[in-house]
Formats: C-alpha cells, structure tokens, sequence
C-alpha cells in the first residue's frame, strides 16, 4: 500500500477530531501497518493521549509528531517515506494552519454532529478542502444509537455535496474511557465502539 496522509479537519470545536484521528491510527497500527500521528493543534490533546499512550504501554507502536502548521508539508512528505498511513489532527478555527494540513492529505476526513448549526459549521471546512482540491469524506459523529436522523437533516448533509461515510460513530462512553489511558476502544475487546472504528478504518482507506 502506498503511503497515505490523513487529515482531519473540522473548523468548528468539539466535533471528535482528536478522538477520531487516534482511534483510526490505532487500527491500523494494529493491522500491521506503520502509522505515524501529526499533532498540529496547539491545544496538544493528541500529544497529551500519546504520553498517556507511553506511560500506559512503554512501546507505544505508532510514531508521534508535534510541530508548528507551516512545518507540515515538509514533515508529513518524511514521515510518508517510513509509514503506511500518516494522521494529521488540524487545529479548529485556525485557517492558515489548517490549509495546511488540508494541502499536506491525500484525503480530508470531516466530522460533523448531527445537528443543524454542526453542519451549517462544516461549510468553511469542506470549501478550504475543495479550494485545495483534495478529497473529502464527512463522518457522522457521536450519533445517538436510539436516533434517527431526521429527514431535513439527511437532506442538509447530503446537500454539502460531499462522500457521507456508511460508517456512523456511535456516541458512546467507551471512546472517552480509552482516551484517558491513551488507548484506543479497539484496544479493548470486542465492543460497539471497536466496531464502528474498524469498519471506518476500512472504508477510509478502501
């Protein structure tokens, strides 16, 4: 497999980047692939879970990056040299620096909440992404497993114009629960949580 970049971006707060950008290097770290993990976001919430990640399991087998946006391209293209799948976790509200790591992926993952103002939020992230010309994909995130979304709803998110993952995260108390030990829910037997991220982890790079 050539080696890929893998942004995820989203310029609004508090859409599950973080939590979506390791539970995805971590399944495929443990398919057997070499992954790397970028954190660019100066809030280092993935530079946190890695350390939690060392001191958890010693080897924490991925290779963890964190610098400055306008390093990215230059270190995601060295990274790609050594590693099958390169993660790069992009800061909210930060346009410059998250051009960058739009311009540094092969593809650009997108999470939205299913609500109205989530979506209509994901707009200037989808059209950085498009300026960019790189590939998109949305991912529904923290979807209540009791919920049905509503038909306006669909209708809004299939308006983006956007590829809508199949693979829908559910939300669910477990992805928290593994953060803080700086694992991933795949980690952790089988459960809903591992699930959807094994299923995500190979539509993304199906």
């Amino acid at each position: 497999m050539a080696g890929r970049a893998i942004t995820v971006a989203q310029q609004k707060g508090g859409a599950g980047k973080t939590t979506i950008a390791v539970n995805l290097a971590v399944a495929w770290a443990g398919q057997g692939r070499r992954v790397a993990v970028v954190d660019i976001d100066p809030q280092g919430s993935l530079t946190r879970w890695f350390a939690a990640r060392t001191a958890t399991l010693g080897d924490p087998g991925l290779t963890h990056v964190q610098i400055t946006g306008w390093r990215t391209q230059r270190e995601v293209e060295r990274l790609l040299g050594s590693h099958d799948v390169v993660v790069i976790d992009s800061p909210p509200h930060a346009e410059t620096e998250a051009k960058i790591a739009v311009r540094a992926a092969s593809l650009v993952l997108v999470p939205v909440q299913p609500s109205p103002m989530d979506v209509w939020a994901t707009e200037p992230t989808l059209a950085l992404a498009k300026a960019e010309g790189r590939p998109m994909l949305l991912v529904l995130n923290r979807v209540s497993p009791r919920t049905r979304l509503a038909d306006a709803l669909t209708g809004a998110i299939e308006g983006l114009g956007v590829p809508v993952a199949a693979t829908q995260l559910g939300n669910r108390t477990g992805y928290a629960a593994a953060m803080m030990d700086g694992l991933g829910v795949s980690e952790g037997g089988r459960n809903k949580a591992a699930d959807e991220i094994m299923a995500l982890a190979r539509e993304v790079l199906g």
